[in-house]
């Protein structure tokens, strides 16, 4: 309380300071560029020139970087420059060597950590609060167990983990059993033993394939709600090429019971698909449907 207290009144303090002097000379700072503090360069001999070269030589496709993957917007770079200067000024300096370092792992979490986090607690109960989780990550780092012993902070999110991932589990895997007892009703579907699905839109004539083939394939796959996650279309006109063994399971069962020259439409369970990973954009446990053509046997 007593240090919300004393940035409270900081606040009031920086936001009365408001003379005709302190206007007069934040407007004088804030034109000065950032250049002007620092001493003239002078260059007397081949290696000034050399180095300065270097230098700018180094900055070649530095802005585009910075534009599109630091968000950098460009028309701060003298800051941008400041930073740099800073930070090599800085390098020795064990405190200012952990703030950058901070800045850096920041980046990390919020970018990268993040999103997964939030991604596996989709369609719970629980959401994840980005300034509350930013928050945890800060005081587990400075010792704050206020709220939380680090351990028990660790077992309660693994314990959360655990029962939202077994709760999707058996939401998914129930949807995609139904949908597959509705399926295997109608009128063409034929059921293997292991559970595969598949319909013959066209029957082939040619060699089937063994597992140890390398195949030529057309493909559209789609969730069972419909949503198209990937096709050989996507990647080119010419058709998917690979051996009929490195595909997941229920791809190869089918593949090996396929002539040349067929296509099927496979519907696959997720024990024969990719069952509890997430695969781009296919969620864990899916059911999946794909329009297979089989063009060839590359020998």
């Amino acid at each position: 309380m007593k240090k919300q207290l004393i940035v409270a009144l900081a606040l009031v303090v920086s936001a009365s300071f408001t003379t005709a002097e302190a206007a007069k000379k934040k407007k004088k700072e804030a034109k000065k560029p950032v250049a002007e503090a620092m001493a003239p360069l002078v260059i007397a001999n081949g290696s000034d020139s050399l180095s300065y070269a270097a230098g700018m030589t180094l900055t070649e496709g530095l802005l585009p970087f910075l534009q599109n993957q630091l968000k950098v917007d460009t028309a701060y770079m003298a800051d941008f420059a400041e930073g740099f200067r800073h930070a090599l000024l800085s390098a020795d300096n064990p405190r200012e060597v952990a703030r950058m370092a901070g800045i850096q792992i920041a980046e990390q979490v919020k970018q990268r950590m993040l999103p997964g986090i939030r991604q596996e607690f989709t369609d719970t109960p629980d959401t994840i609060i980005e300034q509350t989780l930013f928050r945890g990550f800060t005081d587990a780092l400075t010792g704050d167990t206020s709220h939380f012993s680090s351990a028990a902070a660790q077992q309660l999110f693994r314990d959360k983990q655990a029962y939202n991932k077994q709760a999707k589990a058996q939401k998914l895997t129930a949807a995609g059993r139904q949908w597959l007892a509705e399926n295997k009703t109608k009128e063409g579907v034929i059921t293997t033993p292991s559970g595969l699905q598949y319909k013959v839109l066209r029957q082939g004539d040619g060699e089937v394939p063994q597992k140890t083939d390398r195949v030529k394939v057309h493909y559209e796959g789609r969730l069972i709600d419909g949503t198209v996650f990937d096709a050989s279309s996507k990647h080119g006109t010419e058709p998917a090429s690979f051996r009929a063994d490195q595909v997941i399971k229920g791809w190869t069962e089918a593949l090996t019971m396929m002539p040349v020259g067929s296509k099927w439409q496979l519907y696959i369970p997720q024990e024969l698909a990719y069952g509890e990973r997430q695969a781009g954009q296919i969620p864990p446990y899916s059911t999946l449907i794909f329009d297979v053509e089989l063009v060839g046997i590359d020998k």
